[in-house]
């Protein structure tokens, strides 16, 4: 069997071709970058309509295969920007209906956590999804993935990229402010929002941009990411205490991070708990993840009606019955 799956969230629009065995025979994207200001919907999709095509053109030539040898389209469904998801979910249904083959229509968070487990071999983590609009730390538990902790209000990697944004770095500047993480040790204080198993980072973003004149900048990227990362590592480790879990399984885009990585690491020395890390690959958004979860479902027997498969720009992580575990 080969999957075609296809993500569009974001900022990436993204198509995998995967085997039944989770083989990658391709994976390719092509991602929308600013120098200044956020991601613009429309300009999204314009992005993502306009690129589709090249996308899917390399996409099989890297696999090898034609169109007509594809048994299983799935698209991420949401959680997601609605102009981009639409973008995705649209070439789904018209490739599902051209090559009459099934249709699954998958969450884009349990995407990464299976993709991540697929290709760590982790069993039954605590899940670190560490991405640009989403910070969750979850676990399985009766049927569902469940969200021990999350984000109040901005997604680590939006925390990153909006402070990169204020001293010039541009769009993605999470991997440039991991470098100069390692440049600095001094620790600037900075507001440390845990609420109960919850995060909130806001108040971090405001606190750092009103001094970003006054510090070098490896001094100001060392201090927002031993902080913020200080704060997933501490709701983490708590819920490894709290369900006995030995493993933690690190993905979303923020998990390439070497200075999280680092921290989790530790962490887990102490707990006595494995570290997985999702490949970087993987880990980003990216169409691979989702024909991964597709054959998964697919293989659970779950499909995906053209009448049911309308976006859903808020669909929740613990939301989804997983029947395939």
């Amino acid at each position: 069997m080969l999957c075609l799956g296809i993500e569009s969230t974001a900022h990436t629009i993204g198509i995998g071709i995967i085997d039944s065995d989770f083989n990658i025979l391709a994976n390719e994207k092509d991602t929308l970058t600013t120098e200044k200001g956020g991601l613009v919907p429309k300009e999204l999709a314009d992005h993502h309509y306009e690129k589709f095509i090249y996308v899917l053109k390399k996409a099989l030539q890297k696999a090898n295969v034609s169109l007509k040898e594809i048994d299983l389209i799935a698209f991420s469904i949401g959680p997601g920007i609605g102009n981009a998801l639409k973008v995705g979910a649209t070439a789904a249904r018209a490739l599902s209906l051209k090559l009459n083959v099934p249709l699954i229509g998958v969450n884009h968070c349990v995407a990464h956590i299976e993709a991540g487990k697929a290709f760590t071999k982790s069993k039954d983590p605590i899940v670190v999804y560490a991405s640009g609009a989403n910070t969750q730390i979850i676990g399985f538990q009766k049927g569902k993935y469940r969200v021990f902790g999350e984000t109040l209000d901005t997604g680590i990697g939006n925390l990153l990229d909006s402070f990169g944004r204020e001293i010039g770095m541009g769009f993605p500047a999470g991997p440039k402010i991991d470098e100069n993480y390692f440049k600095s040790n001094n620790l600037i204080e900075l507001p440390y929002s845990v609420k109960g198993m919850d995060l909130a980072f806001s108040g971090l973003l405001t606190a750092i941009t009103k001094i970003k004149n006054k510090y070098p900048v490896e001094d100001l990227c060392y201090s927002l990411m031993h902080t913020s990362f200080a704060m997933i590592a501490e709701v983490t480790e708590r819920a490894l205490a709290h369900t006995g879990k030995k493993e933690v399984l690190l993905t979303g885009g923020v998990a390439c991070s070497k200075a999280l990585q680092k921290m989790i690491q530790e962490m887990c020395v102490e707990r006595k708990a494995k570290l997985f890390i999702t490949p970087p690959a993987l880990a980003v958004d990216n169409g691979a993840m989702i024909a991964i979860q597709g054959i998964i479902e697919f293989n659970a027997g779950n499909k995906t009606k053209i009448i049911n498969s309308a976006i859903n720009q808020r669909f929740r992580t613990d939301d989804v019955k997983v029947n395939w575990i």
